[in-house]
């Protein structure tokens, strides 16, 4: 594990911020090369790119993050709307560099379809007013985001929720995903067990989308599980980082 960097990319509305108390838990539990959280563009300080925003745009900022850091082996971890990022990220890096790709309650629409035409209620409410109105959505209210993100969160871990909400591109959600030259490597899944944003039934669906997993391990928590359950989920990443 001393050879390896954990790559932590976050969903649609969040920064890599809400990765911090995960961090926090593997540090503790577990010595790696290097534990990476990632900004989208547009999500920390620089959200004049969410207007113009693309999933290659995103792959290829992230790609140079992660060469930067002259990583040996890494792990992708990707969260959300993250689906829609990391499979570029690996054809890019490819199978040599990359060794395994863990999936959170992700959203992984068909092959040439888009995220906007995969979700239900009431994201798909969400995603599809907003990118009628503007190319850039706002943060979405703390009301429901307490709801759809955080459901059964105690009101400390709900205000970290909170603190990172972020306004979102709209392109994205609305872009064709390619995964034609997606790489052959080992893959699992995080099933959110009580996940309001995507539910079980539709992230089971959207593994039948990648073609099927090696590993599908639950756990039981809303969506942002990286911020309910940190150290359960730090010590689910570290045992399929092995």
């Amino acid at each position: 594990m001393k050879q390896t960097t954990l790559v932590l990319i976050h969903g649609g509305q969040h920064s890599k911020l809400c990765w911090n108390p995960t961090i926090k838990a593997i540090n503790s539990l577990a010595s790696f090369e290097n534990v990476l959280a990632i900004n989208l563009p547009g999500h920390g300080d620089d959200q004049d790119k969410l207007a113009t925003l693309t999933i290659k745009h995103c792959v290829d900022d992230v790609t140079s993050q992660i060469l930067a850091t002259s990583p040996t082996n890494v792990v992708l971890i990707g969260h959300s709307l993250a689906g829609i990022t990391i499979p570029g990220v690996a054809e890019k890096l490819g199978k040599t560099l990359v060794k395994k790709i863990i999936f959170i309650a992700c959203c992984i629409p068909p092959d040439g379809k888009r995220v906007i035409d995969t979700l239900h209620f009431p994201m798909s409410l969400v995603a599809k007013f907003a990118a009628k109105k503007s190319a850039i959505s706002p943060a979405i209210p703390t009301a429901l985001a307490s709801w759809v993100f955080a459901n059964g969160m105690t009101k400390q871990q709900k205000q970290l929720v909170f603190n990172d909400l972020r306004p979102e591109s709209t392109r994205v959600v609305t872009e064709a995903v390619d995964r034609s030259n997606f790489p052959k490597i080992p893959m699992d899944w995080v099933i959110t067990k009580r996940d309001r944003a995507i539910n079980p039934k539709l992230q089971r669906k959207f593994i039948e989308n990648l073609g099927g997993v090696d590993n599908i391990v639950g756990i039981d928590t809303c969506h942002d599980a990286m911020i309910s359950e940190p150290e359960k989920l730090a010590r689910i990443i570290i045992n399929l980082a092995r």
